[in-house]
């Protein structure tokens, strides 16, 4: 993003997602000064604030300034809501939402056919700039748009496009969820290391590091995760003899189906949200 002429970026929402995303801004040199911030709750909206020096607005959108892109950072459950109060302030911007299960459509609408939008699916690793998200663009977004978009979230880690809500979907249940899935195993793998007879501290710092660890060599190395796992795995040895005993239990059946039903879980989010009251 140009420091000449920064994009102005209004953020409707200031929680967790919203602080680390105006963070990832800050450090790739995005100022303050072009950062709104629209968030009822005082206490959030002051923390926010004093951490960033980025500029709250008023509370009446009437005296709101102009923005390019802007970020509707609020729950699933109220983004309809929300989509509808600030629609007239945001006719001339680029919309996304990281509103977890509402679909491009439906965030079209309730911004009264606004055709600039973005369905986004960032992960928790974001708060470290270590994330990763998924971006679905709605039928009006032009290749500057996608650009915008994307640099926003390239701010707090890395992010891909797909073709449509059911992609996002699909990204929602593997990289969305899946830091728990891997916390999960940590837990596992730690608690193991208690059964087995180490100090609870010990067993999670050694759970935690061999997890890093192992991250970081498929990271750097030209070789895949499959070839890098044979190349551990010796005939004969304990880590043959361990990833059998997974496999024997179903370890990658068991993620398929972890998979499977968070983006089922996504999908009926989407429709279950997306229907306006009658």
């Amino acid at each position: 993003m140009s420091s000449a002429a920064p994009l102005v970026i209004r953020f409707i929402g200031g929680g967790n997602m919203a602080s680390a995303l105006v963070g990832g801004l800050l450090r790739t040199g995005h100022p303050a000064t072009a950062i709104q911030v629209v968030e009822p709750d005082a206490a959030a909206r002051d923390r926010l604030v004093a951490a960033t020096g980025v500029a709250p607005c008023a509370a009446t959108p009437a005296e709101w300034p102009p923005c390019e892109l802007a970020v509707l950072a609020v729950k699933p459950q109220v983004l309809r809501e929300v989509a509808r109060q600030h629609a007239a302030s945001l006719h001339a911007a680029l919309v996304v939402s990281v509103a977890a299960g509402i679909r491009l459509a439906d965030l079209s609408r309730w911004l009264d056919g606004h055709r600039r939008v973005v369905r986004a699916m960032p992960n928790t690793p974001a708060l470290v700039g270590a994330g990763v998200t998924g971006l679905a663009a709605g039928l009006g977004l032009d290749d500057a748009d996608r650009v915008r978009a994307q640099a926003l979230f390239d701010a707090v880690g890395s992010s891909l496009w797909v073709d449509d809500d059911a992609g996002i979907d699909l990204v929602t249940a593997l990289s969305g969820s899946g830091p728990a899935y891997m916390m999960l195993m940590v837990e596992a793998l730690t608690a193991a290391g208690v059964a087995q007879g180490l100090e609870a501290d010990r067993a999670e710092r050694l759970a935690l590091d061999t997890m890093a660890g192992a991250v970081a060599l498929m990271r750097t190395s030209q070789a895949p995760p499959a070839t890098l796992r044979a190349q551990v795995t010796s005939p004969g040895g304990t880590t043959e003899r361990g990833i059998g005993a997974l496999q024997a239990g179903g370890f990658e059946a068991l993620l398929a189906t972890a998979v499977a039903a968070a983006r089922a879980r996504a999908a009926e989010l989407g429709e279950m949200l997306g229907k306006d009251p009658t």
